[in-house]
Formats: C-alpha cells, structure tokens, sequence
C-alpha cells in the first residue's frame, strides 16, 4: 500500500502501469473484491456525476435562492460568443459549477473529496471527454487515479474545509482533476505528479468561508476557479513544466498552513466573505438571524 505520492509514482514506475493500475490494485486487495467488483463500484459513481451534471444543465435552483442557473449562463454564453478562455475550460467550468448547484438544491452528487468541492473532477471529465474521446474504462480510470491523489491527501493531510481551509477542499479538487487530467491525456505517471502540486501549490491559503455557513456562497464558483486551474496545471505538465516543490511537500505545507488558519477562516461562516455587509445580511435573510 502507498502512503505517499512519491510511493505512488515508483509503484508506477517500477509496475510499468497507469497511476489508476496502482489504486485499483489497491482497492482490490484491500476490499478483497475482483476487478470487476471494484470497476462496478466506480462506475456508479460516474453515473452519479453523470446525472448531475445533466440535471444541471437543465437548471437547478437551491431553496435559499443564493445559487442556481450559472451552469445553463455559461452553456449559453458558449453558444452565442467565442468565450475567451476557450470552449474546453469553460465547458469544465459550467459543468463544475452545475454539479455544485445540484449540491446546492438537494440533489444527489458524488463528493469529490467533498460536497463542496464536488464540481472539479466530474467538471473536467466531462469537459474534456468532448475532446479526449475516451472510453467508458478511461473514465472510470479517471476517477481511480483522482482517487490515488485524494487517498494520500487524505491520509497525510486533510480534505474538510472544517480542518484546513478551502484548500483542502478544492484545492485538492481541482489537484485530483489535474492529476487525472494528465494521465487520460497520456501523461507519465511523473507529470500528473507535478500537475497536481502545481494546482495545489496555487491554491494554498485559500479559506473556507461560506455565507450564512452553507456551501453555496462562494463555493460553487470556487470549483469553477479549481476545474479552470487543473486544466492549466495538466497543460503545463503535459508541456514539460515541472513542480520545484515535490508534491508530497506541497501536501505538507497545505497541512501546515490549515493547521495555522484561526477557526473563523475554517467552515464556521465567521470570516472572510461570510463577514461582509451583504453576507451578514444574506445570512439574516435567510435565518431571520440577527447579526
């Protein structure tokens, strides 16, 4: 069993196979369940993400009235204009940020690592399967080798906005998608490696502050924020460009730093956007709370 990205890429290496080889290796001998067993579990979340992402294009509106509808702007803006940043991110975009609103209105998602980070990896999947063309197997495998990264973050650092900080929610997102971005496009297992800290590594400090304290405001826009940087950081592997912090430091230092954010920055919807004039009176809006 690894416990480290570094045990990840000789795993790889030495095996000669994919990142996803290695996690689904490890799920079968740790649930001691048949490949066809573990394939079949994964599967089933990637109809769950699938689903959701369909609901969201159709338009979803969350109870509170705060999000709902972004997914179907941007699918329209696609239509009508040349968006600037490309087609490709803002695909990952609408569909990062539609899942999240699925989130929002009480629909069924599939947490990636989390309910609030949940837009990134089905976001970029789904986006760049329009230009990837893979097969149902390479999607599945996109979700174990999401999966590899989130299984060392999880277990060396955190994953919960509660514990670290929005970082450690989709900025380990957004650094699983990149991860996975990197191999489906036919990235050495190296290069996923470094697209990963370069996404995480860009999202350090980043806190946890959601309005009237429900996952709404601003993180549905943040996986939008986290899917466009694992598409950029995949980009940036996949050229060369290498990570001078080794990934398992940059997970270091994102524990580090979550560890050292005061509680009001970490999910109790005491600091940062949740402390602004409209925040505060959104989330009397809403609670009838007095604040």
């Amino acid at each position: 069993m690894f416990r480290t990205v570094a045990e990840l890429i000789e795993m790889a290496e030495k095996e000669n196979i994919p990142i996803s080889e290695v996690m689904i290796r490890q799920e079968m001998d740790v649930k001691e369940k048949s490949r066809e067993e573990v394939f079949s579990e994964m599967e089933k979340n990637l109809v769950v993400m699938e689903k959701a992402i369909e609901d969201a294009l159709k338009g979803v509106q969350s109870v509170t009235g705060l999000t709902g509808g972004d997914a179907v702007k941007v699918q329209k803006y696609m239509k009508e204009k040349t968006p600037l940043s490309g087609n490709l991110m803002m695909d990952a975009v609408s569909k990062a940020m539609g899942t999240n609103e699925v989130n929002a209105a009480m629909g069924i998602i599939c947490a990636t690592p989390t309910a609030g980070s949940a837009g990134c990896v089905p976001g970029t999947l789904f986006a760049v399967k329009e230009q990837l063309n893979p097969t149902r197997e390479e999607m599945i495998r996109y979700l174990f080798t999401s999966g590899a990264f989130g299984f060392v973050v999880a277990n060396n650092a955190f994953i919960s906005g509660a514990a670290g900080g929005c970082q450690a929610e989709v900025g380990s997102a957004g650094a699983m998608a990149s991860a996975a971005i990197v191999e489906m496009a036919g990235g050495t297992p190296k290069q996923s490696s470094h697209a990963f800290a370069i996404t995480l590594k860009n999202m350090l400090g980043l806190v946890c502050d959601p309005v009237a304290g429900l996952v709404e405001v601003p993180c549905v826009k943040r996986n939008a924020a986290g899917s466009s940087l694992a598409i950029v950081s995949a980009d940036l592997a996949l050229a060369g460009v290498e990570s001078r912090i080794p990934c398992d430091e940059v997970i270091g230092a994102m524990y580090r730093i979550g560890k050292q954010m005061p509680s009001s920055l970490r999910e109790t919807g005491e600091g940062g956007l949740a402390d602004t004039p409209t925040g505060r009176f959104l989330k009397e809006k809403i609670f009838g709370v007095t604040v």
